[in-house]
């Protein structure tokens, strides 16, 4: 991998611009659109944001963490990158597609690498019947939200709504309730990735909910179908002694 053309890109914050300015002085690098490998400075929001961003060209990304949050990132090192970079294994990430219809009847469409969620926008409740792979498994549920998860973001959203953690290869999704008050005891089930779920909004008007697809939120949906979009695929490179199969099953240990 030395010989790959790498291309550094970086949030917006002080330790994100300077690890970058460090690193395009030691490295030959080039623009983005001409890379075969990207290097992203930040956390996992940025993350986020640069596997969405080269989602077409399906490049590989190689993140160094300088932001918040690194379950996604590499440690950040100056010393020895193409080593690194050589040596680093690839995981493969497959999105959701979030297919939305709002009161107004325009229909929205969005991918989600980490969960589709949806949430109450008002002090009401959201009332949400919950359809999978055409049969109705739950005829209303009342809750703040609800979402549905990737094994990539189920240690993120989901976990924090004591949702599952998902291994990388399981061939799963979560789909797991937020803040549940009826029916109050339903934890929330494991979906194969093939199913198509379906959630539509019981009187959307009075109780209105939105649906996120990770950043893009599509306010007022009616109904909103998720399924597992095998047509897309994202390369996200680890360093081979921690990988992310390892950070998942490490992260289920964790008290």
């Amino acid at each position: 991998m030395p010989s790959k053309r790498i291309a550094f890109v970086a949030a917006d914050t002080e330790p994100a611009q300077g690890a970058l300015a460090l690193l395009r002085a030691r490295y030959a690098s080039v623009e983005p659109e001409q890379a075969e490998i990207v290097v992203a400075l930040g956390g996992d929001g940025f993350m986020l944001e640069t596997l969405h961003r080269f989602s077409a060209r399906r490049v590989p990304i190689y993140g160094m963490h300088r932001g918040t949050v690194g379950f996604l990132m590499n440690e950040y090192r100056e010393d020895g990158l193409e080593q690194r970079l050589e040596k680093s294994t690839a995981t493969t990430l497959y999105p959701l597609r979030m297919e939305a219809q709002t009161i107004d009847g325009k229909a929205h469409t969005a991918l989600a690498i980490n969960e589709v969620s949806l949430l109450r926008e008002k002090r009401f409740a959201a009332k949400i019947r919950i359809t999978v792979d055409n049969v109705v498994r739950m005829d209303e549920l009342i809750c703040d939200g609800v979402l549905i998860s990737t094994p990539a973001g189920s240690t993120a959203y989901n976990l924090s709504a004591f949702g599952p953690i998902l291994p990388v290869g399981s061939n799963a999704l979560a789909l797991t309730p937020i803040s549940a008050f009826r029916p109050r005891r339903w934890r929330g089930a494991i979906l194969s990735h093939a199913a198509k779920v379906v959630f539509e909004i019981n009187d959307a008007q009075h109780r209105p909910v939105s649906a996120t697809a990770d950043f893009t939120e599509i306010r007022d949906v009616t109904r909103v179908e998720v399924r597992e979009d095998r047509s897309s695929a994202h390369t996200i490179l680890f360093d081979a002694e921690h990988n992310f199969e390892e950070r998942i099953l490490k992260e289920q240990f964790i008290s």
